[in-house]
């Protein structure tokens, strides 16, 4: 057992695991307002007698208040820590789907969605910095179970509303998914606690202790010094830069194996093996930078990235399906990883301390990837072509790349 782990064991009175298996299936349950929307908002329009593009902006707003409560969000943890907070997700996530199966009106979706896009924010915060104040010996590994649990944890839900989420259906589905998710997520707060702000340094003044820790490590810097360092800014760009390549691949593979001429299955296997990969890969790439330095990971895999884009192009104008369907895998299998190696490096560069409220900065480049990956992705499709936009895509996860290996531990911030 190492120093961390025995530390916390006198701490918690338990592995310190249960953290990260009470912050994983607190992930799994929120997943479905990202990932099942699409299954229930026909249902929904059609039981209100509206047409389908009155409820557009739903999504859009999820995605907005889901990135931007972060940085509040993660204030708050780090200084009052993470029970009431959580208490509050459960409230917020449970009591949006609940109150969908009874929703009347276009605008009590809109403010039902947004408050359960809060809820989301706060439970995805917490989980993620469950994993850096706990593990810093691990952050990789534990950011990518957590990570993992929201990327998949949908697929535990995705059979049971399909098969029920009708005009007649779905009302019930959305109260019974709210119930659930407002328990468990009350219960895993129950369980969440964070350590003290010394703990490790406390440990041992072992070889492997030394190994993790720095003077700036151990204090920790505030969001307000993190800003001040050009490291900051250089992983903002790139945390943009990765994510508008792999948020065009995960909106539009599906019409771009279409435009292709592809069979119909490339499409339908592309967009399944976004979701298994995807997950699969954040354990194994995050567990893989825990040993190596963390930025060859986030520069390698995100060269990666870009490189699974240009092969995606190449194998659909030769029409290979299968060489589409590998493109996809490459693509996604080191694009998806990177929401656990940013966050385990900014636990590396700027401490735990803070985590909660830096990370949430950070992750403020998933908005500029999202919007770039989305809507400007289809202007550009519109004014120039979709090859010329993947390429395009594939270069900015390149340069991403190419900024990580210009990364190194920010100098003590006073």
């Amino acid at each position: 057992m190492s120093s961390y782990s025995k530390q916390a064991y006198t701490i918690l009175g338990r592995s310190r695991w249960w953290q990260i298996a009470a912050a994983a299936v607190m992930m799994a349950l929120v997943s479905p307002y990202q990932y099942v929307w699409s299954s229930i908002e026909g249902p929904l329009a059609a039981d209100l007698s509206i047409l389908l593009p009155a409820l557009g902006l739903v999504f859009t707003l999820f995605v907005a208040f889901q990135s931007l409560s972060q940085f509040p969000v993660g204030w708050w943890r780090d200084h009052h820590g993470p029970r009431l907070i959580s208490l509050i997700a459960g409230v917020l996530a449970g009591g949006g789907y609940l109150g969908l199966a009874y929703a009347t009106e276009v605008w009590q979706i809109y403010i039902l969605y947004s408050l359960g896009a809060v809820g989301v924010g706060i439970v995805y915060t917490v989980a993620i910095n469950t994993a850096l104040k706990w593990f810093p010996d691990y952050r990789g590994l534990t950011t990518g179970i957590g990570t993992m649990a929201f990327a998949a944890g949908s697929a535990l839900f995705i059979p049971y509303v399909r098969t029920n989420a009708t005009v007649a259906g779905y009302s019930a589905v959305l109260r019974n998914m709210g119930i659930l998710i407002g328990i468990g997520v009350i219960v895993g707060a129950v369980v969440l606690r964070d350590p003290p702000a010394d703990w490790f340094a406390e440990s041992t003044n072992t070889a492997e202790t030394r190994a993790h820790m720095t003077a700036q490590n151990q204090r920790g810097c505030t969001w307000r010094e993190m800003v001040r360092t050009w490291q900051f800014w250089n992983l903002l760009v790139m945390f943009a830069f990765v994510n508008t390549a792999g948020l065009m691949l995960t909106a539009k593979v599906v019409s771009f194996a279409q435009q292709f001429g592809l069979a119909a299955i490339v499409g339908t296997a592309s967009a399944t093996i976004l979701a298994l990969v995807g997950g699969i890969s954040r354990i194994v790439v995050g567990g893989v930078s825990d040993w190596i330095d963390r930025k060859w990971a986030i520069g390698v895999s995100s060269i990666l990235t870009g490189v699974g884009l240009f092969l995606l192009v190449w194998f659909g104008q030769i029409g290979s399906g299968l060489g589409f369907i590998f493109a996809v895998i490459i693509a996604t299998f080191f694009w998806s990883p990177q929401f656990a190696l940013f966050p385990s490096i900014v636990g590396d560069y700027y401490g735990q301390a803070h985590s909660s409220t830096n990370y949430a900065l950070v992750y403020l480049g998933k908005v500029g990837g999202g919007i770039s990956g989305g809507v400007l992705a289809g202007s550009l499709i519109t004014m120039t072509s979709w090859t010329t936009t993947f390429i395009v895509g594939g270069a900015l996860a390149v340069v991403a790349g190419i900024g990580a290996f210009l990364l190194r531990p920010p100098r003590t911030v006073r």
